[in-house]
């Protein structure tokens, strides 16, 4: 199984998303419309249109929380992940390079692997971080210098490059020097694979290329319909272009992750909020959350419900597991400017697929929608979900040399009420 990890920075409100509570009193209840779902008694924030018809798919918890309000990029780095990526444990486990299929196991996309004119990756974090494991095991990241597809070609003939093999040779008896420095030689292998198998397979450039794409399946994926213009720059983050750049950028990036998983990656991270369109403080920053909500909201609901009705009709639901969540929630009280704050105690979480069934909702939270009312869920517990959906905790045990800090992270309890 795969896992495309869509990591919402800036902090998504469990409010206006999954958990509304129209109910509250004034000055916390949502901000908008509630509307019902295909789940009878659940209703979501009203700018979850579509995944509000798809409820039935995917599971809700409503008792996760961080248990940090800063900016960050837990849980996928974090002392819950032993500051490793979660993608670097499951490398670790099954190799940096699938067999013979020249895709790297893990991946990190950023808007600039499908859009080279959008601003450049910025995460608040390394989404890299390899913790004790060392640089073999790091995600592949295409399209950090724009011209990816260009980049990714070769001029040369594969006979005549493998017979002249002296410019690659010397990349990899630099990294032959660096890994016995670092101590990480059991790693060369791996780097030495991958480096012919990305550059002379064919198989990431083929899956990241979305012109090979069906021309319908690029049609529904497509979010460019939530631009904004100029609407945004009345805040930083507008003029500096970035709630249209998720806009045009995120429907694209769940496509080409799931292209990538359908050509054997087994981890795909996508970051597609520029270090936290989500943060919707309404400060001058950052938009407020009624505009927040229409920037960043409908592009999201959009992509998401695409890619889950895309996964659904290539039967793909019990093979790829799709994460939703950021690095913490919002506050139950809305500021006097019309924005939600950093909020550690409750964070709202999505899973689809994954053979996790679907239409669970997990768990309850306070009726200001502040805290869990029932057992609390944290990045340990999503953690060993996510690991345990593509690691066997017994087979695993069975092969020698496994690291201890893999063992402890699957032995830690998963989320609660998942499964088929």
């Amino acid at each position: 199984k795969s896992v495309i990890f869509l990591f919402q920075q800036g902090g998504p409100s469990q409010l206006e998303t999954f958990d509304p509570k129209p109910e509250a009193p004034s000055g916390i209840r949502t901000v908008g419309d509630v509307i019902p779902t295909s789940l009878p008694g659940v209703h979501f924030g009203a700018t979850m249109k579509q995944l509000a018809k798809l409820a039935h798919k995917f599971n809700i918890v409503r008792s996760y929380a961080t248990k940090n309000g800063g900016h960050n990029i837990q849980p996928i780095v974090s002392s819950f992940s032993r500051e490793a990526a979660i993608s670097t444990h499951f490398a670790r486990v099954a190799g940096a390079t699938r067999a013979n299929s020249g895709v790297p196991t893990t991946a990190v996309l950023f808007p600039a692997s499908v859009d080279e004119n959008v601003p450049g990756p910025s995460a608040r974090g390394n989404l890299s971080a390899t913790g004790s494991y060392g640089q073999g095991f790091a995600p592949f990241i295409p399209g950090k210098g724009g011209k990816l597809q260009e980049d990714m070609k070769l001029s040369l003939p594969r006979e005549r490059f493998l017979n002249d093999r002296k410019s690659l040779l010397v990349e990899l008896d630099r990294l032959n020097r660096e890994a016995d420095a670092d101590g990480q030689i059991n790693a060369l292998d791996d780097i030495q694979q991958q480096a012919y198998e990305v550059l002379l397979g064919g198989g990431v450039s083929k899956a990241l290329d979305l012109s090979r794409e069906d021309a319908g399946t690029l049609a529904k994926y497509d979010t460019s319909r939530y631009d904004g213009g100029t609407r945004w720059n009345k805040v930083k983050r507008g003029k500096a272009g970035l709630y249209n750049a998720q806009a045009n950028t995120i429907g694209k990036l769940l496509l080409q992750a799931r292209r990538l998983c359908e050509a054997g990656c087994g981890y795909v991270t996508i970051h597609a909020s520029y270090a936290g369109v989500w943060d919707m403080h309404a400060d001058g920053n950052n938009l407020n959350m009624t505009d927040g909500m229409e920037a960043v909201g409908q592009s999201f609901d959009h992509a998401v419900a695409a890619f889950i009705r895309d996964c659904e009709a290539r039967g793909l639901s019990d093979k790829i597991l799709l994460v939703c969540c950021g690095e913490m929630g919002r506050t139950p009280k809305i500021n006097k400017r019309g924005g939600r704050d950093h909020w550690a105690r409750l964070a709202p979480l999505i899973l689809y697929g994954g053979g996790l069934g679907g239409g669970k909702v997990i768990g309850e939270s306070d009726k200001q929608g502040g805290e869990p009312n029932s057992k609390a869920y944290d990045p340990g517990h999503l953690i060993s979900t996510i690991l345990r959906t593509m690691i066997d905790p017994g087979q695993l045990r069975l092969i020698s040399g496994t690291p201890q800090e893999i063992t402890q992270l699957l032995d830690h309890d998963p989320i609660d009420g998942l499964g088929t």
